[in-house]
This record gives C-alpha cells, sequence and structure tokens, in this order.
C-alpha cells in the first residue's frame, strides 16, 4: 500500500508545471504553520465595531405562495422523512440524520478523524477515513437546506428547529482546523452556500438572529470557512469545478454575510475568480470541459446561484458572464432526450449547489426552470414546471436578464466539445431514436480527473429508455477495482484493444496518458439535424504496432436503424474486444452474432435487432465480479447487474471493417 501511495504522489507531481509546484510549496507551508490557529483561532473584524450585523439578503415578501401546492405537499413529505432521520446519502439510505454522526462512514463502518489537525489527515487513505465521500457529503449539510426550504413554505417551526439543532451540533463538533471537514475546500465552499440558504429561508422564524448573526459561534464559523477559502484555492491542475465552487462559495457568502471587514474584499476576488473560472471551464458552446454530462449541471447550478445573488446585492455579473451562463443552459436543454434525461459522459456524482427540492424532483427539469428566471429561455426549450428552486432562486432577481444571441434552432453538434447528438425527427407516432456519439477531448486540464476511457463510445436511447448504456460512474474513493470498471474503455460502449484501456489511468483522478480524438465529419439530413458521425482516436498508438481506431455511426430514421461501422488500422492484428452494455430494463436473448432485445415502454412492448459483428465471438456477461463486468450505477453509490455482450477477436492489418447494427421494430 505504500508503494502504491509513493507511485500515487510520483504521478501527481509529474502532471504539475514547475508554477503550479512553487504554488503548493507555498500552500504546504502555509497549512503548516496554520497548525498555530488551532489553539489561537483566527478572530473576525466587525467593518464597524459594536454595531450588531444584521442579515438583509431576503426574498420578496409572497415568493412562498409561489410554489405549486402539489410540490410543496412533496417537499413537506421529503422533510417529515427527514425529521425522522430518514434520507438517502450518496446511495445509502440513512436512518440516523435525527440526530448523525459527522464523522461516520456508513460504507466501511470506519469514522474519520475528529481531533486530528485537518493539514495531517490522509484522507485519500479508507484505513483512515473510511468513504470519505460519503463522510464529506453529509456535512455539506444540504439536507438542512430542504428542511430549511420546508419551513419557509409551510411555517411550521418544527423544521426551523431541527435545522438549530443540527447546526449548532456541527459548528460545536468542528472547530476550526479540526478533522476530516477541513481538508477540502470545496467542502466548505458548499456549506456557506447552503447557511446563506438557510439563513434566508428561517426569515420569519423569530430564532434565526440568534442562530445566525448574534451568534458568536457562527459568525466566528462563517469568518473561518471563508478565511480558509481566501487563503486555499484549487489551482493548476486542480482549478476544474472545484474553483468554480470555492468561488461561488465565497461570492454568496461574502455577500450575504457581509460581517467582517474582509467582506468586501472577498466578494470582489470571488466574483473575479468565477468570471474567469467560468469561460475557462467552459467551452465557448456552452458544454463544461470535464467532458462529464453530470459536472455540467452542477457548474451551471452554482452559476445560477452566483448570478442570482450578484442580482440581489446590486453587484451583477458583466454580460459576457451571462452569456456564458445562457449558453450553458442552452447546452444542457440541447441534449437532454425525448424523457428529459442527460448524457451519462464521464464521473457523476449526483452534486448539488444547494438542495431545495424534494428528491421527486427531476434536476435538471429544475435546472433549466431556474435558469429560465434568470436569464431566459430559447425557444426550443422543453417547458419545465417550476420547481422550488426555480421559484426561490428566481425570487432573488428583479427581472430576468434576456440574453441576446442564443441558438435559433436546437444544437446537435457541440465541435469544440466533441459531442453530437443523433436524434429521428421529432413529433413524429414514434418514439425518439437518440444517440450520443463522443469524439472529444479525454477531459480538462492535464488530470482530466473527472473523464473516463471512453473515446468513441455511443450511448444510444429509444424513446428516452436506454437501450446501449453508459454504465455511470458508482464510486470515486475506497473501491478500487469497481472504480477502475466504471472508468475503463470495456464499461463503455466502444472497442478495446490489447486488454488495456485507451487512455492509462494514474489515480482514482489522475491519467497519464489520454487519448486524442478527432471528429472527421458529421452529416446533416435537409431539416439540419445531423444523421451520419465519424471521428477517430490515437489511444492505441502506444501498441507495437500502433493502432487507430475509426468509427463511422449513421441513423436512418426512415428505416429505424442506426448502423455502427469499426475501423482499426494497423500493421498487423491486435487482439480486440468490443463491448455493448444494454439499459437496465433491457431483456436480451443472444444468438451467436444476433441479439433480440425487449423492453416495457408503459404503454406495451418495444422490440429491436442488434446484429453484432460476426468476426467477432460473442459472450453474454451480468453481474461478474472476478473479473468485474456487467453492472450499471443508476445514480452515485449505487451498482446494479446489467447484461454486457462482449466480441473477443482480431483486427488489424487486412482485417475488414466490423459493422454493428441495431434496427427497432415500428
Amino acid at each position: 500500500m505504500r508503494e502504491n501511495r509513493l507511485s500515487w504522489y510520483a504521478h501527481r507531481l509529474g502532471r504539475m508545471t514547475p508554477t503550479e509546484l512553487g504554488w503548493r510549496t507555498l500552500d504546504q507551508a502555509r497549512r503548516q504553520a496554520w497548525v498555530r490557529y488551532r489553539s489561537r483561532p483566527l478572530l473576525p473584524r466587525e467593518p464597524v465595531p459594536f454595531q450588531e450585523p444584521t442579515f438583509t439578503a431576503l426574498l420578496p415578501p409572497g415568493t412562498a405562495t409561489k410554489v405549486p401546492a402539489g410540490l410543496r405537499e412533496e417537499l413537506l413529505g421529503a422533510a417529515d422523512g427527514l425529521l425522522k432521520g430518514r434520507f438517502e446519502v450518496l446511495g445509502v439510505a440513512r436512518a440516523d440524520l435525527d440526530e448523525p454522526d459527522w464523522f461516520y462512514d456508513p460504507v466501511s463502518g470506519r469514522r474519520a478523524p475528529e481531533q486530528t489537525y485537518a493539514f495531517r489527515i490522509d484522507y485519500r487513505s479508507e484505513a483512515v477515513a473510511g468513504n470519505v465521500k460519503q463522510v464529506w457529503e453529509l456535512s455539506r449539510l444540504q439536507h438542512l437546506g430542504l428542511l430549511s426550504a420546508a419551513f419557509f413554505v409551510s411555517g411550521r417551526e418544527v423544521y426551523a428547529e431541527q435545522v438549530a439543532r443540527q447546526l449548532r451540533s456541527w459548528w460545536a463538533s468542528n472547530p476550526f482546523l479540526s478533522g476530516i471537514h477541513w481538508t477540502s475546500g470545496i467542502e466548505l465552499a458548499e456549506r456557506l452556500v447552503t447557511w446563506v440558504w438557510v439563513r434566508r429561508l428561517l426569515a420569519s422564524w423569530p430564532g434565526a438572529p440568534g442562530l445566525f448573526e448574534k451568534n458568536e459561534t457562527a459568525r466566528r464559523q462563517v469568518y473561518w470557512h471563508q478565511r480558509y477559502l481566501a487563503a486555499f484555492q484549487a489551482r493548476g491542475s486542480s482549478a476544474n469545478n472545484h474553483v468554480i465552487a470555492e468561488a461561488v462559495g465565497q461570492f454568496v457568502a461574502g455577500s450575504a454575510f457581509d460581517w467582517f471587514a474582509e467582506s468586501g474584499r472577498w466578494r470582489r476576488r470571488a466574483g473575479n475568480l468565477f468570471e474567469r473560472e467560468l469561460e475557462r471551464n467552459t467551452f465557448p458552446s456552452g458544454l463544461d470541459r470535464e467532458q462529464a454530462s453530470d459536472y455540467h449541471g452542477f457548474v451551471t447550478e452554482l452559476a445560477l446561484l452566483a448570478v442570482a445573488e450578484g442580482e440581489l446585492g446590486g453587484d451583477p455579473f458583466p454580460e459576457p458572464t451571462l452569456e456564458r451562463l445562457a449558453a450553458m443552459l442552452d447546452a444542457a436543454a440541447a441534449v437532454l432526450d425525448a424523457r428529459g434525461r442527460p448524457p451519462r459522459q464521464g464521473d457523476g456524482d449526483d452534486g448539488r449547489g444547494v438542495l431545495l427540492d424534494p428528491p421527486t424532483v427531476d434536476r435538471w427539469a429544475s435546472l433549466l426552470a431556474a435558469g429560465a428566471e434568470i436569464v431566459g429561455r430559447a425557444a426550443w426549450w422543453p417547458e419545465e414546471p417550476p420547481s422550488v428552486m426555480s421559484v426561490l432562486v428566481g425570487g432573488l432577481v428583479k427581472a430576468t436578464r434576456q440574453v441576446a444571441r442564443r441558438p435559433g434552432p436546437r444544437p446537435s453538434h457541440f465541435g469544440d466539445a466533441g459531442l453530437t447528438i443523433l436524434r429521428s425527427g421529432p413529433g413524429g407516432r414514434l418514439p425518439e431514436i437518440w444517440c450520443r456519439c463522443d469524439g472529444g477531448p479525454h477531459g480538462y486540464l492535464s488530470l482530466s480527473a473527472h473523464a473516463h476511457a471512453d473515446a468513441l463510445s455511443v450511448e444510444l436511447r429509444h424513446g428516452g429508455v436506454d437501450v446501449l448504456a453508459d454504465p455511470g460512474t458508482y464510486c470515486y474513493h475506497g473501491e478500487r477495482a469497481w472504480r477502475g470498471y466504471f472508468r475503463s474503455t470495456l464499461a463503455h460502449n466502444t472497442i478495446e484493444l490489447g486488454g488495456e484501456d485507451q487512455s492509462i489511468a494514474g489515480g482514482p483522478f489522475l491519467w497519464l496518458s489520454a487519448a486524442r480524438s478527432e471528429v472527421v465529419g458529421v452529416v446533416y439530413d435537409a431539416e439540419g439535424r445531423p444523421v451520419s458521425w465519424e471521428a477517430w482516436h490515437d489511444g492505441y498508438e502506444r501498441l507495437r504496432p500502433s493502432a487507430l481506431h475509426h468509427r463511422r455511426v449513421d441513423l436512418d430514421d426512415r428505416r429505424r436503424e442506426v448502423r455502427i461501422t469499426d475501423r482499426v488500422e494497423s500493421d498487423a492484428g491486435h487482439r480486440l474486444r468490443m463491448a455493448f452494455h444494454l439499459g437496465e430494463a433491457v431483456q436480451d436473448e443472444l444468438d451467436g452474432a444476433r441479439a433480440h432485445l425487449s423492453w416495457n415502454t408503459g404503454a406495451g412492448r418495444a422490440e429491436a435487432t442488434l446484429d453484432l459483428p460476426g468476426e467477432l465471438r460473442w459472450t453474454r456477461h451480468r453481474g461478474e465480479t472476478e473479473p468485474v463486468l456487467g453492472w450499471y450505477s443508476p445514480r452515485f453509490g449505487v451498482k446494479e447487474p446489467s447484461t454486457t455482450l462482449v466480441g473477443e477477436g482480431r483486427c488489424g492489418g487486412a482485417a475488414r471493417p466490423l459493422e454493428t447494427v441495431l434496427t427497432f421494430r415500428p
């Protein structure tokens, strides 16, 4: 294990520039120096001595009445469950959240360090911290946002009182720099956003001032969180969604909790950082550079919260930032399938900027509804009902900031991100055929932390039902074999050569080499919809002899057919495995090189035939563990057996292209 840790550190250092090494050396020195603040914590300085701080970042009167009645009842039902301790956290059904243990990991059964100096905790070690993602997640305290929203729409003090009990418990259990919850800046930033929204939603509760601005413990926690973020920033190879979250947390808190002499400076610095990093983290098309659909939603939600807070505080962001946010929302709306489901590309951990809606509300529908309140909607967006988040976040702005230059027709090809959606024509009597084709960059920055080895993979749905599925993510920490599988080449609908991944991993959030992909052709029909896509990647150039994988995907709407043509360019043959992962609802019968597929649509049965390349030997796998194969993760922390069809053979040299045809029965 020690050898693995040393290897990881060596690989991690190798992904840094000399400038970043300098930054991190200074950060490390500061972390060691800050140990003195455990015994003598930094004390906040009020901008006006002897003047009590106040909270004025409030929602306008009548906002609560705009939440639809049915949604209100769903929210109260979820809040009542929380009062009894019941809530799902990253796939784990918890029943202990009435009095949480803030350091307990329900996956491993371990408790993370509570008293240790934060910067001396090896949080990457499961033996030390358990499944740290589980431990961190609960202490984002986002479930208290839901309870506060329930109070806001109902006035029932039992929700506010439970929020107060848990906040006081958390503050008492987590003194400055002690324990696992001071080890990661993004976690502090997420808490700050939640605390602002909790205070805002509890405004009519008589105990709110005594819980926050008149509570010295609360003020110190708010100050310490912001001082930490001002000192330690995600930079260099780590400046992905983390730096966006940190900037948003500091901006939101600096705007609403303007209680300190540094508040104005922190707010301005965070706002400038947010503007700069939002542009860096997203393509001009609006898609997120991390090549991870779930993180696109996360960053877009954070951006909405920042823009809304700026509008409320009279500190609006400039037009280019609004335009980039609108592009992100347009991209999110454009890639949804007929049921409003996004792609499942790359990592996803169901991260939220703030939790205000009950679990029954679709996250992407809520995101678009909130976005329409802030920057307006394009004419082709799907119609989305109001959500709790859209009503409350929209309530912060006096008027929608209409952004010009929105795309006219719905985009389907995002050239800068290498993502193309082939879909059948709208408005027909037959279910939509939706196919995501991946020919973009491996990921963002030198780590590509949330990328998968999935170049040229496809994801295909029929009427919003996964037929050829992206298996998802499942986990980050602690379960190395599962983390390795879910982001491997074999876990995606593409080709593996030589028994190796296209890109080489050096750790759970680190890649040592990355396949380079290029889209070489997109063909459009008379209505301007992409119907054919072609790309290649060079991830196997390292093999001897080297190999290039070419793939073409054609959608024939009239014949209800998708044809996938694969060609491996190499001077000699290589061992090949081609995988197709069937959706969790799909039943199959494999007969040689043909699979008969069927699934329930809710209104009957749908059927399709998958004709596989006859040059390969096809086998069926489901729920296997040695090695791992045939699994699907519907959401983070959950895995379920699913069917994977694997074809094995040789390729390259004079081998003919491999053709796969999926035909849907009308």
